[in-house]
């Protein structure tokens, strides 16, 4: 493609060298860069871009995106712009010649819940006979491929990359969880999406976005990206703050709720270990809806999907099908198999909302203890620690506090961050580094009838401790102990 194609709708500073040079492809990674290819140096968190021009060139880079005031190189186009990671979307929408535009796109933004929101979407437009691609953290998936997830939302050029695969091969539908760092980053810029979906937002990532109001304007601007619907908690503060501040675009708002009065909402609402059974009502319809995952949060989850659903023009008995058809989402309150009598959820909780939320869901229905085994990462906003230490103290009958992700902090003092908060309740507790000797405690000490909860990690499968990141699944290390201990009755 000729580079002056590319450069369309781009805010251009500064342009030296020559626009219609052929661009064989696009790269932000100096590893990735071939010949005749167009480099955006990004002034990321720990490197910037600009460092590799020399690096780059010689790899047979011919232009450039940057941001610094760059001399002029022999035979190299240097475009300089404010923002070089939005021109890296807009660029990225550009060369893969804007496959939204053809798509249903439904962006899902929130603290808790884009995960299983996405995942219930999915499953009911294809429950429906229409193939959906998935974005998200676990993994995106394209009909039988699946691809790895480094992020939640992937740069710009990876996911414009996805959405031209995706058109390819004739799915024309997308359910994408949408970060507050891609939103602030300007990742989804240039992405065209029909609905835009709000779950809730509760404290986290604020070592990022620095307080509550900037992590909620940066979710905010999803909705001024959407052209059908935009969907909206309406029970959670900063939802119906959103949704006050949207209400006039032309994207028509859908509010969803169980305590306010909304546009569609639950009612009748039944928890039991089994699942959940409740009364959906929208402004055509009411019916009778039966899920898997028991709590109040899957509730919302499974109101925010079928909301998407009505806004598309599903009936009930469509949105029944698939909303009642999928049984769990990985590592979102999963029960761990085992043979034996215990009873063990894994559940992705790395929040002090989330962990509330499980703690509550499973007090619904527990006859004995409550054993938390948890932890909170490192290199992350470290205020929720006590927070977290708090919830877990006063809704749980014990606690063991363990390593999460560490990362570069040291896992002890991560720790003690979180006793402040748990020596703020009346629960006793243990302070066990190792994460796989606190599950092995968890089980040692649990009785017939008790539940124990292995939160912070969910889906994930390792480690960051230090630079190295080890293999660790939560579900499958509980699986292990068992064995080991030969508990599991055989």
């Amino acid at each position: 493609m000729k580079l002056n194609e590319l450069l369309k709708n781009i805010a251009i500073m500064d342009l030296v060298g020559e626009e219609a040079i052929d661009i064989t492809g696009i790269a932000y990674d100096s590893r990735k860069v071939d010949e005749n290819y167009l480099f955006a140096c990004i002034i990321g968190l720990k490197t910037d871009g600009h460092e590799y021009i020399e690096q780059v060139i010689k790899k047979g880079a011919k232009a450039l995106i940057v941001e610094k005031n760059i001399p002029p190189i022999k035979g190299i186009t240097i475009i300089r712009v404010e923002n070089s990671r939005k021109a890296l979307a807009l660029i990225s929408a550009n060369f893969f010649k804007h496959p939204t535009k053809n798509m249903h796109i439904i962006g899902v933004t929130g603290t808790n819940g884009k995960t299983t929101t996405t995942h219930l979407i999915k499953n009911i437009l294809e429950k429906n006979s229409v193939h959906c691609g998935l974005i998200g953290t676990i993994s995106h998936k394209i009909l039988d491929k699946e691809y790895k997830a480094n992020n939640t939302t992937p740069e710009s050029l990876e996911l414009q990359s996805l959405f031209k695969e995706m058109l390819g091969l004739n799915v024309n539908s997308c359910a994408m969880e949408v970060s507050s760092h891609s939103l602030d980053l300007d990742r989804v810029a240039g992405i065209n999406y029909k609905i835009g979906v709000f779950t809730n937002l509760t404290r986290d990532h604020l070592d990022f976005h620095k307080n509550i109001e900037n992590y909620k304007n940066a979710k905010a601007k999803l909705f001024y990206q959407t052209s059908l619907a935009n969907i909206i908690n309406i029970d959670d503060q900063y939802g119906a703050e959103i949704a006050n501040e949207v209400k006039n675009l032309d994207a028509k708002l859908i509010t969803y709720g169980i305590e306010k009065k909304a546009e569609i909402y639950a009612k009748d609402i039944t928890i039991s270990p089994k699942g959940t059974e409740f009364t959906l009502v929208t402004p055509e319809f009411e019916g009778h809806i039966k899920i898997s995952t028991p709590g109040m949060f899957s509730v919302y989850n499974a109101l925010a999907a079928m909301a998407v659903s009505y806004v598309l023009g599903y009936n009930f008995e469509q949105i029944k099908k698939g909303i009642e058809s999928i049984k769990g989402v990985l590592g979102r309150f999963e029960a761990v198999e085992n043979t034996g009598k215990y009873t063990i959820i894994v559940d992705y909780s790395h929040t002090p909302d989330a962990l509330e939320n499980a703690l509550d869901t499973i007090k619904e229905f527990v006859k004995g203890k409550i054993i938390t085994v948890f932890g909170c990462g490192g290199d992350r906003d470290k205020t929720k620690r006590p927070m977290m230490g708090e919830i877990a103290g006063e809704l749980s009958d014990f606690c063991i506090i363990t390593s999460d992700n560490p990362r570069s902090e040291k896992p002890d003092e991560i720790i003690k961050d979180v006793e402040v908060g748990i020596k703020k309740t009346n629960c006793k507790y243990k302070m066990i580094v190792d994460r796989k000797e606190a599950i092995r405690e968890a089980i040692k000490i649990s009785e017939p009838d008790d539940i124990i909860l292995i939160a912070g990690k969910g889906h994930e499968t390792y480690q960051i401790i230090g630079k190295k990141i080890i293999d660790f699944d939560d579900k499958k290390v509980s699986q292990e102990i068992l064995r080991e201990e030969m508990l599991d009755g055989n």
